[in-house]
């Protein structure tokens, strides 16, 4: 009610539940405020973990009360620098409570970002594209101060069981070298790390598209967040196809954003590492998926093919 100067506030629904039953998404109704709407994320973590996986550890409850916390830090500081070419919900209130976490986001569906695809074409993988490149381009060479030093939900030095529970052993054996070839990249920004289809609220026009859920967001090379969202909506056969199109849709978009906020950046020097960098980047998620839940959708052909063709490169092989 501070926060938003309602008279009253209720809850209208449940959004849904935060992953392990760690508290909940909800929309609240507010009276006698210019904001009629706002969307509680309300972390509140259970006192016994029952995951959908079956993995839980002290390090997973670490990793996940560390990654809220990341999230107020980037509603706090960082949030404002995004502009409507990657758009982010206002965070109206950020406080802890105990060992609760309490997030008060503007609605984006009462902000014209209404519509949820679970399967999409070319114009929307196009529009999510345009976001992520515009992300990476404002936040290019930033260091992530009070967000994760590697971004990403995946990153290995959070995933330490996962890795010891894979099957590909030659992958196994090569992650530390994805890893730093990843780390290591020459150019740097922010990325989402969790930037898959669900993330995205389309416009109400279909003309554009916001993001939520910033809690591994954090330091890396841009083809991470690439990689990964083309993941999430391309099949085997898709990526076969696409993948080399999506590309360059991703580039363009990046040089244009790139020229608008940091022109003494070499867009040609940029384009080439992380290019040479998205078949790292796509492997590096694989080694995740293969220690996690080896039998995934995503372990298909191309990504085999990916995999097969990295381990041979000599960064890999030395």
């Amino acid at each position: 009610m501070q926060a938003t100067y309602a008279s009253h506030v209720e809850p209208d629904e449940v959004i849904q539940s935060l992953w392990s039953g760690y508290g909940e998404i909800i929309r609240l109704k507010l009276s006698d405020s210019e904001i009629h709407t706002a969307i509680l994320k309300h972390v509140n973590p259970p006192s016994s973990i029952n995951h959908p996986r079956g993995w839980h550890s002290d390090a997973s409850h670490t990793r996940k009360l560390k990654s809220y916390g990341v999230e107020m830090h980037w509603y706090e500081h960082w949030a404002q620098y995004c502009d409507a070419n990657c758009r982010v919900p206002k965070a109206y209130l950020t406080t802890t409570h105990r060992d609760e976490f309490i997030i008060l986001l503007e609605d984006l569906d009462a902000a014209g970002f209404s519509i949820r695809k679970e399967s999409v074409g070319l114009s929307a993988i196009h529009q999510c594209l345009h976001w992520l490149a515009n992300f990476h381009a404002i936040f290019l060479t930033k260091s992530p101060e009070g967000l994760w030093p590697h971004g990403s939900y995946w990153h290995l030095s959070t995933r330490a069981d996962e890795l010891a529970a894979m099957q590909d052993k030659a992958m196994q054996q090569a992650a530390s070298k994805i890893d730093n070839m990843l780390n290591h990249a020459r150019y740097q920004t922010l990325i989402h790390g969790d930037a898959k289809l669900a993330n995205f609220c389309f416009s109400d026009d279909n003309q554009s598209v916001a993001a939520v859920d910033f809690q591994y967001v954090g330091g890396g090379c841009g083809m991470k967040d690439v990689a990964y969202f083309l993941g999430s909506c391309l099949d085997g056969m898709q990526c076969e196809t696409l993948i080399e199109e999506l590309l360059d849709v991703y580039f363009n978009y990046l040089k244009q954003a790139i020229h608008v906020h940091h022109q003494e950046v070499n867009v040609a020097a940029l384009e080439e590492e992380w290019r040479s960098l998205f078949p790292i980047a796509w492997v590096d998620f694989y080694r995740f998926l293969d220690g996690w839940m080896p039998s995934h959708w995503k372990i298909n052909n191309y990504t085999r093919r990916l995999a097969a063709q990295v381990l041979k490169t000599s960064a890999c092989t030395s």
